[in-house]
């Protein structure tokens, strides 16, 4: 299960890797499905919650210069930010926007109570449609 953990921790900063096929693997070898969606749920939401602190501690005047179309891009995400709010983090399980939109929640000061909820709602979700798709709580 720490293999899992660490696996979804990762999976959700800003380093490539994909933690639902460990825990498809994991669940299709017989492994206990809650236990098997605890670990990837508090892992993925651990590492997305790190991904929003370091938004929050980070400049945005450098995080522009990084991103592409810098002034445009950034203003269109603050833009949805002050729309959205916190239940942008709803999708913070999405692949390829999904750490970037934790990364602005927090560099846009977004409150941290409601993004770590509705963050953590939102993975929840996606782990246990992937042990759903995979039989053990069919």
């Amino acid at each position: 299960m720490a293999g899992l953990f660490l696996a979804s921790f990762v999976a959700a900063t800003l380093l490539p890797l994909g933690s639902e096929a460990v825990l498809a693997a994991m669940a299709l070898a017989g492994w206990e499905p809650l236990g098997l969606f605890a670990a990837a749920t508090l892992g993925n939401w651990a590492g997305g919650m790190s991904t929003y602190a370091l938004g929050r501690w980070g400049s945005p005047e450098r995080l522009a210069k990084r991103m592409p179309g810098e002034g445009p891009v950034m203003e269109l995400w603050r833009r949805r930010a002050g729309r959205w709010g916190p239940w942008l983090a709803l999708l913070c399980w999405a692949p390829l926007v999904g750490d970037l939109i934790a990364l602005l929640l927090g560099l846009f000061r977004v409150s941290w109570r409601p993004v770590a909820l509705l963050m953590g709602l939102g993975k929840a979700a996606r782990y246990a449609l992937v042990l759903w798709v995979v039989g053990p709580w069919a």
